[in-house]
């Protein structure tokens, strides 16, 4: 029986959502509540904080009190799910592993072929730039052979390779997501009720470390490029995806199911300027212009000097399958005074 004529005869749609919490998670969930057809979806998310795990109650989700560490849990809960949905973990790959397990065995069971949604990252394409120089590489995800020739070592790959490998096994239709420098502070819902975090990570980052330093900084002389995205558009896409793999099978998915969520890039050394020109109109900062890192410092603060990588990529699937983002550059410097400002009152 074909994927699509099999979900249209459910009932219900068993939706496992990990990562309800988080910044890119509480807008994707968000999506979700809000979606036309939300009485026919029942969405179980996994949420580490008891209170949390109440209030999302209150809002018709099945909040079960666990984390993606307890393998066990997660293999159940998703074995009774025809639909995954993850954006909590890229990078644990025993986490990963619990969740495949948790498919194959719906597959097993039922013969359907479920779907997993997986959150990766363009950390995945990142060089050693150091912040001294820009690249012509440039990833296009209609363009599976370039992302294969990834080395294994590169962040988040190892699971990427497990995702798709699920695929090539036949016993799930998987999508992964490649979200950039995400920006903007989160608003909705979830967030007003305290349930998901509102900061993204790359950005606010940065600006606490130039924070804590009393000056603004860069890695190295910041002239590395990223791409970037708008937190709400990034969800629209989730959106745009999770509706495309119900309706329809054949949209790409395993080795041509990577989806770059891009809507532009930006030099790091703008960013920097940008914010170091804000730390120190406030009083944070002794200069207006960014200074480097020190190599202890980007290992202190960073862990090394990822911030100084070039990540390059086009999304061009996404596109494909309608999503038209428009918050650009302009919009993602824009973001960095309301984000100076709140993290200065969280201090």
């Amino acid at each position: 029986m074909e994927r699509g004529s099999l979900m249209s005869s459910l009932t219900k749609t068993h939706i496992f959502f990990a990562g309800a919490t988080g910044y890119i998670g509480g807008s994707v969930l968000q999506h979700l509540l809000d979606h036309p057809k939300r009485d026919t979806f029942q969405i179980t998310a996994l949420v580490r904080n008891v209170d949390k795990a109440k209030v999302l109650n209150t809002l018709g989700v099945n909040a079960v009190v666990a984390s993606l560490l307890d393998f066990d849990n997660v293999t159940e809960l998703v074995a009774a799910s025809n639909v995954v949905i993850n954006t909590a973990e890229s990078d644990n790959l025993d986490a990963i592993k619990a969740i495949l397990r948790g498919l194959k065995s719906h597959h097993d069971k039922t013969g359907e072929v479920p779907i997993y949604i997986h959150t990766s990252g363009t950390g995945v394409l990142v060089d050693n730039a150091a912040g001294l120089h820009d690249t012509d590489v440039v990833y296009v995800d209609i363009n599976p052979e370039t992302i294969e020739s990834l080395p294994e070592t590169a962040p988040h790959r190892s699971v990427d390779l497990a995702v798709v490998s699920a695929d090539r096994e036949g016993y799930a239709r998987t999508y992964i997501v490649l979200p950039p420098t995400i920006f903007g502070i989160a608003t909705g819902k979830l967030y007003d009720l305290g349930i998901s975090n509102r900061h993204s990570i790359q950005i606010p980052i940065a600006i606490k470390a130039s924070l804590d330093r009393g000056q603004g900084g860069v890695i190295g002389e910041g002239k590395n490029t990223w791409p970037l995205v708008q937190i709400h558009e990034l969800a629209e896409f989730y959106k745009i995806l999770f509706d495309a793999t119900l309706s329809d099978p054949s949209t790409p998915h395993g080795r041509e199911g990577y989806y770059f969520a891009e809507n532009g890039e930006y030099k790091l050394h703008d960013l920097a300027k940008t914010y170091s020109r804000v730390l120190y109109d406030l009083g944070k900062g002794r200069g207006p212009d960014p200074t480097p890192f020190t190599t202890e410092e980007a290992q202190k603060y960073f862990g090394g000097p990822w911030l100084g990588s070039n990540s390059r990529c086009k999304a061009v699937r996404a596109r494909r399958l309608g999503w038209k983002p428009t918050r650009t550059t302009k919009d993602l410097l824009e973001s960095v005074p309301p984000e100076v400002e709140a993290i200065i009152l969280q201090k």
